[in-house]
């Protein structure tokens, strides 16, 4: 619906529904009305073979058709919604119907279509000009770079109503393969459905919902890459579902593996699945409500042993738990986009880790790691229907990263570790599957370290 004449006609059926269920009700009520009226002037109504009065009867009939109009009514204002907001609207599953499993809207291709194979995908490519402050020198081997950052094809096939396989697929800096995810769903019941296989972790608004034409940014968050380390997925298996307004998720898998762990964050224990180790499990879950569409909040939780039975310390195996919880929102109303997010990591018996490491002073994994931001965009064609929607986004996204925001007795602080980041960019969607992201990172810290970005991204999905 890329044209104005389509959201024209949206409209246009938008109103007629409106004004047949209207109607409608106006008819139950005059029925309901001349029955009562009738009777009150002591004249008998005409009565149904049941002995029920005919007008009553009709009326009463009518109310399941009442309430389909009405919820066809809803499902209209939410594509109206999304047009405004620069959504992409797709056949199948709409985006909050993905969301409540788990899926961006291309990754859910297999959901919204009938028995046999489904084919989806999205890619990016990433323009980065590093900007080193005064006395702080660019990331090793990085001044400009290039990098064709990710092609990602999506398999799916559904074997019949209850059975479905879906994957992803990726090949990363042109060379790269890895499996991002691969399940089976047992879609036991409309709300309620088992999955096992490689899953993404419910954590947060990017790691399960990483296609670039969903999120703002050239790159994605700093929290989400560092206190939640997006992508992050792991082999295991749960439930996932809907109820009304709220949708869950919960899973058991393999843990960390903890003696990746350093001054910079959780993100080298992730084990993605090739012969992960499992001494140590861990459980995730997350729970999201959706009181209106377009608008979520929710919580997640990750905890579980990162030891392996390799962190040993006098002779005793370390745990090493590891426990991750967020907080996070979004809105995206009228051509508005808040998102804003909250995570903190807590990792237990970190000394004992550190010494097991060889790790000392401020080079040491961190008892506490956080970090949250706020971002707010606006697509300032969303209130018009001459352009055809296209969408162009300002925005603005403020962000605080710490990964040793406390550090275990005897070891230090790094001043270059906990850092600030105000990001100012703009998004441009010709169509909505297609996407151009321009943005600005000023990054800061106390070891005056920070490295300013220039970022320009390419991205598609389909």
């Amino acid at each position: 619906m890329s044209s104005s004449v389509p959201r024209f006609l949206l409209l246009f059926a938008l109103c007629g529904l409106a004004s047949t269920a209207v109607a409608q009700d106006v008819l139950a009520d005059t029925a309901t009305e001349s029955s009562v009226g009738t009777v009150g002037k002591d004249a008998d109504p005409p009565d149904g073979p049941d002995g029920e009065p005919t007008a009553t009867r009709e009326a009463l009939e009518q109310q399941p058709d009442i309430v389909e109009l009405r919820r066809q009514l809803d499902l209209l204002a939410e594509e109206v919604e999304r047009l405004r907001s620069g959504e992409a609207p797709r056949a199948g599953l709409s985006a909050d119907e993905a969301r409540a499993i788990g899926l961006a809207p291309s990754a859910a291709a297999a959901y919204g279509r009938g028995q046999g194979v489904s084919i989806a995908g999205y890619g990016e490519m990433l323009y980065e000009n590093f900007a080193p402050q005064s006395g702080a020198g660019a990331p090793t081997g990085m001044g400009t770079q290039l990098d064709f950052l990710r092609a990602i094809l999506y398999a799916g096939y559904r074997f019949n109503d209850r059975f479905l396989f879906n994957s992803e697929i990726e090949v990363e800096h042109a060379d790269e393969i890895s499996v991002e995810f691969a399940y089976v769903d047992y879609q036991a019941h409309d709300n309620f459905g088992v999955r096992g296989g490689m899953l993404l972790l419910p954590m947060g608004l990017v790691n399960e919902f990483h296609e670039p034409t969903v999120f703002l940014g050239a790159e994605r968050p700093v929290t989400e890459t560092r206190i939640i380390p997006s992508t992050w997925r792991e082999n295991g298996g749960g439930i996932y579902g809907s109820i009304d307004r709220v949708a869950f998720r919960a899973y058991v898998v393999n843990g960390f593996d903890g003696s990746s762990f350093s001054s910079g964050g959780v993100r080298g224990g992730r084990q993605k699945g090739g012969k992960a180790k499992a001494s140590n499990l861990a459980f995730t879950g997350r729970i999201d409500v959706t009181p209106t569409p377009g608008f979520f909040v929710g919580a997640s939780l990750y905890t579980g042993g990162s030891g392996q039975g390799d962190i040993v310390v006098d002779g005793r195996e370390i745990d090493v738990r590891t426990t991750i919880v967020d907080l996070h929102g979004q809105a995206q109303i009228r051509g508005f986009d808040v998102r804003g997010l909250y995570a903190r990591t807590s990792i237990d018996a970190a000394a004992e880790l550190n010494q097991a490491l060889g790790l000392r002073g401020s080079s040491g994994v961190g008892e506490l790691m956080q970090g949250g931001y706020v971002q707010v965009g606006y697509n300032v064609l969303s209130q018009t229907t001459s352009v055809g929607g296209v969408a162009l986004t300002p925005y603005l996204r403020y962000e605080q990263v710490d990964t040793q925001a406390r550090m275990p007795e005897e070891f230090e602080r790094s001043l270059s570790t906990d850092n600030t980041f105000v990001t100012l960019g703009v998004e441009l969607k010709p169509i909505p599957n297609v996407v151009v992201k321009v943005d600005h990172a000023w990054v800061s810290n106390d070891a005056e370290t920070g490295v300013d970005q220039f970022n320009v991204n390419m991205g598609y999905a389909f």
